[in-house]
């Protein structure tokens, strides 16, 4: 990208429209349609993202770039050379709802936005070039006429795909398989070549590598500029919007750890005095929950789930501490992953599509 283009998108920063929702309560805005946000991506802070992805795509010789419009979350719609940004990432004010309803806000750093634009840029590119048609790349990935799974069971060690996204996507289907590969490639930071030395994704990598080379100068097959599902279109609420949400992450039934919970808390009479496990809990449920979702990848929200639970059972039996607090702070959070990941691999882990 030349400069003009990146100091224009860096003087749109400066120019941000006011918005008369900016200073709502949550309770206010959550009434609020997505449509009667007037959102756009120009002028909005992940500009400074896309202007980067636009400057390694053409570091690589590639013509292409992507098109980008709002929408309620990240997609590249099949067919269509372009990549939807959800909403929360155009205003801070959005932001700050997301990671009140949602407890993450994602792609909300710059180094988490890179890494989903250039996975979706995958996408966007797969669908540029028509590539899911070649052979070859069937071959390598997998065919896309393939169902995409309402969840999936992944395999943490495995070598055959790449690392990028969390909850190891590239499992979950061919094409997230291409465009996590294709990602990682695209990085300028990844040292692919050593990282994956010994694995079996390493020919995925060198697949791409010629790939991308056939592509060089090479003009896009397919130019449509559509937005699908933009935001001028949504008409729900965002409070309609984040209970689709919240139901989607959910934990599918309400788990209880007796026999666990009572080795840290009790409700004998002997322990009457002792902090009470829920307040307990309270106190150390964010730090925790960060924890583990740093460990095992799942989304906050179905961890802090899976945490509620917990909490639920002990204020039931009006549990208190049997243990000293610091024990307690580690025997909790090797329960918490462990019920995390017994869900993750229990079928019922969803994919965000």
């Amino acid at each position: 990208m030349n400069h003009a283009k990146s100091a224009q998108a860096t003087a749109g920063l400066s120019r941000k429209p006011q918005h008369e929702w900016a200073d709502w309560p949550d309770e206010k805005l959550l009434d609020l349609r997505l449509c009667d946000l007037h959102l756009t991506v120009e002028g909005s802070q992940i500009m400074k993202q896309i202007c980067q992805l636009d400057d390694e795509l053409a570091a690589r010789g590639l013509l292409f770039h992507p098109h980008f419009w709002l929408s309620d979350e990240w997609f590249s719609p099949d067919g269509v050379p372009g990549i939807a940004v959800p909403f929360y990432l155009a205003h801070p004010r959005l932001a700050q709802l997301e990671l009140a309803q949602m407890l993450e806000v994602e792609g909300g750093t710059p180094e988490w936005c890179m890494r989903i634009l250039r996975h979706e840029a995958g996408h966007a590119l797969d669908n540029a070039y028509r590539l899911r048609r070649r052979r070859d790349r069937q071959t390598v990935f997998g065919k896309s006429t393939q169902p995409y799974p309402k969840c999936y069971t992944p395999k943490p060690y495995s070598k055959n795909y790449v690392l990028h996204l969390d909850m190891w996507y590239a499992q979950s289907h061919p094409d997230e398989d291409f465009a996590e590969t294709f990602a990682v490639w695209l990085n300028p930071q990844s040292l692919w070549r050593e990282r994956y030395a010994d694995w079996p994704a390493l020919k995925k990598l060198e697949y791409m590598d010629r790939l991308m080379a056939s592509l060089v100068e090479a003009r896009p097959l397919v130019t449509s500029k559509q937005h699908v599902d933009s935001l001028p279109r949504l008409r729900r609420t965002l409070r309609k919007h984040y209970e689709q949400k919240h139901a989607h992450y959910e934990t599918p039934h309400p788990t209880f750890y007796d026999r666990d919970l009572h080795r840290l808390f009790s409700a004998a009479s002997e322990h009457r005095a002792n902090l009470s496990a829920v307040r307990f809990l309270t106190r150390i449920r964010r730090d925790v929950c960060r924890e583990v979702a740093a460990w095992t990848g799942e989304y906050q929200y179905t961890i802090d789930r899976v945490f509620e639970d917990i909490v639920t059972r002990c204020r039931e039996q009006r549990l208190r501490l049997a243990i000293s607090e610091e024990k307690a702070t580690l025997d909790v959070t090797i329960l918490l992953t462990v019920q995390t990941m017994n869900y993750l691999h229990s079928g019922h882990h969803r994919v965000a599509l």
